[in-house]
């Protein structure tokens, strides 16, 4: 399979770049899911909104800051301002950057609800759509013998692997399936888990192992154990969202998503009435 590079998609006698592009694009997307998403669940109000916002802010900042401090050695690392003018772009420091976001928007104006299950969702198609950029202009993966593998053109900067002519992995289309399957799923669960805030715990949780094991595919440099900078990021937050989700999960938080209770039984336990009588 031939991988399609395209820098700049054509609008006329309009040139845009075909990351950015995509990437906004999918920020646009995931604004119309939130929005639909909180209208459906009530929640769409002027606080749910500054939380958007606190994430749109935060998420370009964590985006372009992400590789600040990449070396160990601090003179080796660029300055803020090279950083933001030139940054690495992560999607990870982005997700981070945009968490930080949304908390430090609802401290400001002392809004306490949970809104991470309206961006699950949201977050997830937004992603799905942002990484079709990432595959038409980014180097696909490492070499691999699979018969999908890709041959992307020995002009795409940063490829050895292009260079060489060989087959890799086409990681991004890795993910772009991953989150479209997540944003399915989402939408299935999200009326069968209805704990404020464990629809997002949920998708962090499947995402950050995901990504670690989706690394493996991807061409990052590693660094250490044969392991590259996003994963050793990834590997106390895995720690956590695993001790995380199995609190949830001894707390009864996923029972009706894996059926071990009925909608009808949940709701009756959780006002306090007795289980219905069995039948004989």
């Amino acid at each position: 399979m031939v991988a399609i590079v395209l820098p700049e998609l054509r609008f006329g006698g309009l040139a845009v770049p075909t990351h950015g592009f995509f990437v906004g694009l999918g920020v646009v997307l995931a604004a119309v899911v939130f929005v639909l998403e909180a209208r459906r669940r009530g929640a769409l109000h002027e606080d749910s909104l500054v939380a958007v916002t606190g994430a749109l802010v935060g998420g370009a900042i964590g985006m372009r800051l992400s590789g600040w401090a990449e070396h160990l050695d601090p003179r080796l690392n660029p300055s803020l301002l090279e950083a933001w003018m030139f940054g690495s772009r992560s999607i990870l420091g982005g997700l981070t950057g945009a968490y930080a976001g949304v908390l430090i928007a609802k401290r400001i104006i002392g809004y306490r609800g949970k809104t991470g299950d309206l961006f699950a969702p949201a977050v997830a198609l937004g992603m799905a759509v942002g990484r079709i950029g990432c595959f038409l202009t980014e180097a696909p993966g490492r070499p691999t013998s699979l018969p999908w593998g890709v041959h992307a053109p020995a002009s795409v900067p940063e490829c050895p692997g292009c260079l060489a002519g060989q087959a890799m992995h086409p990681s991004f289309l890795y993910e772009i399936v991953f989150q479209l399957a997540a944003f399915c799923a989402l939408l299935w669960a999200r009326d069968r888990v209805d704990r404020p805030g464990e629809l997002f715990t949920l998708y962090v949780g499947a995402y950050a192992v995901f990504r670690f094991l989706v690394e493996f595919t991807r061409a990052n440099e590693t660094v250490w154990l044969d392991l590259t900078r996003p994963q050793w990021f990834l590997v106390p937050g895995l720690v956590l969202v695993f001790l995380r989700l199995l609190s949830g999960y001894r707390r009864g938080y996923y029972d009706m998503l894996v059926h071990k209770r009925d909608r009808w039984t949940y709701t009756r336990q959780e006002e306090g009435a007795s289980p219905a009588p069995k039948t004989p």
